[in-house]
């Protein structure tokens, strides 16, 4: 029997490794496949496109009720900037049949019917703000898709447009300061 418990301990050795094998395997390749998971990058072009919509009603809107010129211009650039990048954005989609929202999603909406009830250095403030919270937002999923996205042609979007999002969100935070300080 001595003979026999050799060739049981190193068979239940095996077993063992193979199936830490195979947990890791596994583990491996879910991690790949939810890092390559396309409608990830499908949520991201939907997320940015109804937030390039956002951006530039919010941008109108500062342009009709904004009371400094800080606010304005913001409001002006918001446009500009989110009108091209809608633009790039709705043409990679349309070659990839990628479908993406019209409209602002409700949450989004709801501040902006808040927004545009504010006047004067309420506005300015609340806008800003809102900027500021969005922007880091902004930065943070286009971060996230430059990183892990799938989509080569989308990833490649996140890295153009990031330097821009990065800027409006430094902007936007030192016209918050300069709002909050003047206005008190």
């Amino acid at each position: 029997m001595q003979n026999g418990t050799p060739a049981k301990s190193f068979l239940w050795k095996d077993a063992i490794l193979l199936i830490l094998c195979f947990v890791v395997f596994g583990a491996v390749k879910s991690a790949t496949q939810s890092t390559m998971d396309p409608s990830l990058d499908h949520d991201f072009a939907a997320e940015a496109a109804s937030g390039g919509v956002f951006e530039v009603k919010l941008g109108h809107l500062a342009l009709q009720k904004g009371n400094s010129n800080a606010v304005k211009s913001f409001g002006e650039r918001m446009i500009t900037d989110h009108t091209k990048t809608s633009d790039d954005l709705r043409q990679i989609a349309g070659e990839e049949s990628i479908q993406l929202p019209e409209d602002m999603p409700k949450k989004e909406q709801a501040l902006y019917d808040h927004l545009s009830k504010l006047q004067g250095v309420q506005f300015d403030r609340a806008y800003v703000q809102s900027m500021v919270k969005d922007h880091k937002k902004d930065v943070s999923a286009f971060e996230k898709e430059t990183s892990s996205g799938s989509d080569p042609r989308l990833r490649d979007f996140a890295n153009r447009t990031l330097p821009t999002l990065k800027d409006h969100l430094r902007e936007a935070k030192e016209i918050e300061h300069a709002v909050s300080a003047f206005n008190m």
